[in-house]
């Protein structure tokens, strides 16, 4: 990469078959949110995040903590960095790509954080040859890497000019839906007619995915506050930026009348024609 690139979070290689691409692992997505400070509501004083004793409430220094994990009772057994690294030695340096898939496959469910690849050591073509090679196929790869002393999952996707890299949650992170009680498939037929306008309504409503527009609408929010506030001194009082929806005394619409109501909501004025123009000024 450049020499004015973002420093790597990992470095390694995508290995699958006995083919290896050098690569260098970046993050791909940057925390928007508004960012709240913990104060003390006496002074204004920053209150930080201490490393506390849980037993004796005491603090402790960096250097005299240690990773440690729970046995039953009051057993523990410590490893170290070097001792977590050798158990894994191989996947801690590599993608391992294990199988290729359908991108159509993977459930949205299961994502988790992207990062970009970028390829590393003069790895430039066979890094594009693996991406075009994905992209012809119509697949992504499912792999397997440790990052921070995890082991993650991963899908292996062609975007563009890059390779991403999109961790995965575990099949077993997904809690299952069966304690929920929702309507099984089948149940509760809608009518047709309120299919017919709910089709419609969906239709009405598709359009091309364009990302950019789709703003944060609450952090642009919580800044005008803010801004409001700095500006106006201690005077300044908490004001809503939308009206909050009265949903206690809600009654029940009829859904028939409801998609209706958005489906007249929801049509574009269609242009005069040359005849009711005519009709109008007359």
């Amino acid at each position: 990469m450049a020499g004015g690139s973002p420093r790597a979070l990992w470095k390694g290689a995508i290995s699958f078959g006995l083919v290896h691409v050098p690569v260098a692992l970046h993050a791909a997505s940057q925390e928007q949110e508004v960012d709240f400070d913990w104060l003390d509501a006496r002074t204004l004083d920053p209150v930080g995040y201490k490393r506390i004793n849980k037993r004796t409430g005491k603090e402790i220094a960096r250097e005299h903590i240690v990773k440690g994990v729970k046995l039953a009772g009051d057993e523990v057994v410590v490893l170290s960095d070097d001792e977590i690294r050798a158990a894994y030695p191989k996947r801690t340096q590599t993608i391992q790509i294990e199988q290729f898939v359908k991108a159509e496959d993977v459930s949205f469910v299961y994502l988790e954080k992207p990062y970009y690849l970028a390829p590393d050591d003069r790895a430039e073509h066979v890094y594009a040859l693996l991406r075009e090679a994905l992209a012809a196929s119509a697949v992504i790869g499912i792999a397997r890497f440790v990052l921070h002393n995890k082991e993650h999952l991963a899908a292996l996707v062609p975007a563009g000019p890059a390779l991403m890299l999109g961790t995965l949650r575990w099949a077993d992170e997904i809690r299952a839906a069966d304690s929920l009680g929702l309507p099984r498939a089948g149940a509760d037929d809608p009518k047709p007619a309120e299919l017919k306008m709910a089709r419609q309504l969906v239709e009405q409503m598709t359009g091309d995915w364009r990302p950019q527009d789709f703003k944060d609408d609450f952090a642009t929010a919580i800044r005008t506050l803010v801004q409001r506030k700095a500006r106006a001194g201690d005077k300044a009082t908490v004001q809503a930026l939308e009206e909050a929806p009265d949903l206690k005394g809600a009654d029940v619409v009829d859904l028939t009348d409801l998609l209706r109501q958005s489906l007249r909501g929801g049509q574009r004025e269609r242009p005069a024609t040359r005849k009711t123009a005519r009709k109008k000024a007359a």
